[in-house]
């Protein structure tokens, strides 16, 4: 980190094809989605580089069209970015393994998903791991009501990761929420070819087996995994509730957005370039940039992708509108043109 002895070096994973979120990922890849006027994937990359992380993106999907979105903001925010394209998909682990040479030059590694929205307490994070000795902490949850695939005792110390379980003190199940700490130590024994590619099975199940110290840090900011386009729908209109600041509001609207007389916007993230016609509805949605809702259309729990026109007076609710040329999801319909996706 800057003005400190330890380096810090980060990977932001950016690499999937997010199937569950398609037919709306054919085109826009998860990393580029935009909330409240920026690319998710950049709002990681933004709070490494103020943590002071030299910071690393793995490609796959429409890798070229993520480097160009990611590079461009960054270079304009004295980012500097180094990109990895993958020639398969590697998995975590593989992508980990793929940039060793990058990675282990470090004191300390971060690991965080590129499609999950938080505004990443990495300063905290590390601080943690430091003073804990962990080999590996991991952001967990703080008030999971379901809990999840990660096992913490009372001390904080992981003792279960999916069906892995050890020892005899039992934890509470909390929810992974996508941010890795790795120490230099567990790098200098990551195998070349790994079991498995998956970080959890390759790594972390068998450094828990050998009694390594995984922590859970805690965290209590809102965090959203943007996988579904449901999930990604609130966690942008979370986002856009506050839009960076403790400031609550009823609407995000973007620069350059375009709203005609009489129009009704209610909890509701307009992104830049979009535009909203007279007359019309929109509650509880999102509207992605250059989409189009016309004259008297009413929009209630809906995503609108970019190149969309809504018709006029249409109604829609609890529906992902995406044009035709990106292709159906299993689930999805053609109606006029447009290709409708139930959300959930």
């Amino acid at each position: 980190m800057r003005g400190a002895s330890r380096r810090v070096r980060a990977l932001v994973l950016c690499a999937g094809r997010g199937e569950r979120l398609r037919p709306l990922t054919a085109a826009v890849p998860k990393p580029l989605l935009p909330v409240a006027g920026r690319a998710v994937a950049l709002r990681t990359i933004d709070i490494l580089h103020r943590a002071g992380c030299e910071t690393a993106v793995n490609l796959f999907h429409l890798g070229d069209t993520v480097r160009r979105g990611l590079e461009s903001e960054a270079v304009a925010r004295g980012i500097e970015l180094r990109f990895e394209v993958e020639p398969e998909l590697l998995g975590t682990l593989g992508a980990v393994v793929n940039l060793r040479d990058f990675l282990a030059d470090a004191d300390d590694v971060v690991v965080v998903n590129g499609d999950s929205l938080c505004r990443w307490p990495i300063r905290e994070a590390l601080d943690r791991h430091r003073r804990s000795g962990a080999d590996v902490t991991l952001q967990v949850g703080w008030n999971d009501r379901v809990g999840g695939g990660v096992e913490v005792d009372p001390r904080g110390l992981v003792v279960g990761l999916r069906d892995l379980r050890v020892g005899a003190v039992r934890g509470r199940k909390r929810t992974f929420q996508g941010l890795h700490v790795l120490s230099r130590r567990v790098f200098e024994q990551l195998p070349a070819r790994p079991s498995s590619n998956d970080i959890v099975e390759g790594l972390y199940q068998p450094l828990l087996r050998s009694g390594a110290r995984i922590v859970g840090f805690r965290c209590r900011r809102p965090w959203h995994d943007l996988g579904t386009p449901r999930r990604y729908l609130e966690g942008a209109l979370d986002w856009g509730r506050t839009a960076g600041s403790r400031k609550r509001r009823r609407r995000f609207i973007a620069p350059g957005v375009s709203v005609a007389a009489g129009v009704t916007i209610e909890h509701s993230v307009l992104e830049p370039g979009s535009h909203i016609g007279e007359g019309a509805v929109v509650e509880r949605s999102l509207v992605l940039p250059g989409a189009r809702v016309v004259q008297g259309a009413q929009l209630r729990d809906a995503i609108v992708a970019p190149g969309v026109r809504v018709p006029e007076h249409a109604r829609i609710e609890s529906e992902l509108v995406t044009p035709i040329d990106s292709g159906f999801s299993q689930d999805s319909q053609e109606r006029n043109g447009l290709v409708f996706t139930p959300l959930e």
